[in-house]
C-alpha cells in the first residue's frame, strides 16, 4: 500500500512518499503525504483530477493539482504561505489502507501542532482527514480537535479540487443561482449569481457563499457528471487562471486551463470559531454519475 519516490534513505523518499488506496477494478485513490494532497483519482482506470505537468514535487512547494488541502488559511496569509501551511507540512499516516466489510477502502491520516506550525499559528490543534474510496465514490471527512484548554482559535478549511475536463468551456456549474459571490477578478466586489448554470469562459475566481449542499459539474471525463455533495461548507469557490494568469503560474502550463476546473467546498467566507476542547467537523463526498 505504501510506495515511496527516491532512494532506500527516508531523506530521498521523503518529498514524494505516497498511500495509494486501491479497490481493484482499476479504482484508486493516490495521496501524497506532502500536504495528504490527493493527487490521484481512478475509476475504472480514468484519472478524474488535474496535476499539472509541471506541478512540483519537492516536499517544499504546494503541489499544483489535485486536492490540497487549505488550512488554517484561505488566500494571502500575513503569518504565512497562502492557504496556510497544511498543504505544504508532512502528514502521519493514522491508519494504512484497509478494506472494510463493503469492499471499499478507507484511510486516515492526521497532523498536530508541532514547532513549524506554531511559529506561524500559535494555537494546540489535531486534524484528521478520513478518505473512503468507492466504486465510484471518493469521501472526505475532517475533524478539526483545538486541543488546548483556554484558548479560543479561528481558521479557514477548503479542498481545493482541481477536476480534470476534455474542455473548461463545455463544463455546466448546478446548484449556484441566486447565491452571492465575492468576484476576486474584481477587487472582490460582490455580485449574485442569476445563472442557473455557471459557465467558466474567463479568468474566474470566485468565492460563493452559502451555497447548497449539492453541485453537479457537467462535461467532465468522457463527458461525465461529477456530483459534489458537501457538509459544513458554506462556500463554493470556482477558479481558472485562463491565459494570462495561466502564463504567471510557473508551476502550471500555459496551455493547461483548458484541460482544468476547481470547483472547490470551503468554509472560507466567515472563519470557523473552535472553542478550547471543541471540534469541528465538515466531509465532502465526490461521486462520478
Amino acid at each position: 500500500m505504501y510506495s515511496s519516490g527516491g532512494g532506500g534513505n527516508n531523506m530521498a523518499a521523503a518529498p514524494t512518499s505516497v498511500v495509494v488506496l486501491d479497490r481493484g477494478n482499476n479504482t484508486t485513490c493516490t495521496i501524497n503525504l506532502h500536504g495528504a494532497t490527493v493527487v490521484s483519482w481512478r475509476v475504472n482506470n480514468q484519472e478524474q483530477l488535474f496535476v499539472s505537468k509541471q506541478a512540483v514535487f519537492d516536499g517544499k512547494k504546494a503541489i499544483r493539482g489535485g486536492i490540497p488541502f487549505v488550512f488554517p488559511q484561505f488566500g494571502s496569509w500575513n503569518y504565512g504561505p497562502q492557504h496556510g501551511f497544511a498543504r505544504i507540512i508532512r502528514w502521519h499516516v493514522e491508519k494504512a489502507p484497509e478494506r472494510l466489510p463493503s469492499g471499499d477502502i478507507e484511510a486516515m491520516f492526521c497532523i498536530v501542532d508541532n514547532e513549524v506550525t506554531r511559529s506561524m499559528w500559535n494555537f494546540p490543534f489535531r486534524l484528521s482527514y478520513r478518505l473512503i474510496l468507492r466504486e465510484k465514490e471518493l469521501h472526505f471527512n475532517i475533524g478539526v480537535y483545538n486541543v488546548g484548554k483556554d484558548v479560543t482559535f479561528s481558521f479557514n478549511l477548503l479542498l481545493h479540487t482541481y477536476f480534470k475536463v476534455p474542455d473548461v468551456r463545455r463544463c455546466q456549474i448546478t446548484g449556484l443561482q441566486g447565491c452571492t459571490f465575492v468576484d476576486k477578478t474584481r477587487d472582490g466586489a460582490i455580485y449574485q449569481e442569476v445563472r442557473d448554470v455557471v459557465t467558466v469562459n474567463e479568468y474566474t475566481d470566485r468565492v460563493y457563499q452559502n451555497t447548497p449542499q449539492e453541485h453537479i459539474i457537467t462535461n467532465v471525463v468522457s463527458n461525465r457528471k461529477m456530483r459534489i455533495q458537501k457538509y459544513n461548507f458554506p462556500d463554493t469557490v470556482v477558479w481558472n487562471p485562463w491565459v494570462e494568469k495561466a502564463r504567471e503560474i510557473q508551476d502550471f502550463g500555459d496551455d493547461e486551463y483548458p484541460n482544468m476546473i476547481c470547483v472547490e467546498a470551503g468554509h472560507v467566507s466567515a472563519p470557523v470559531i473552535l472553542l478550547p476542547g471543541n471540534a469541528f467537523e465538515a466531509s465532502e463526498i465526490l461521486q462520478v454519475m
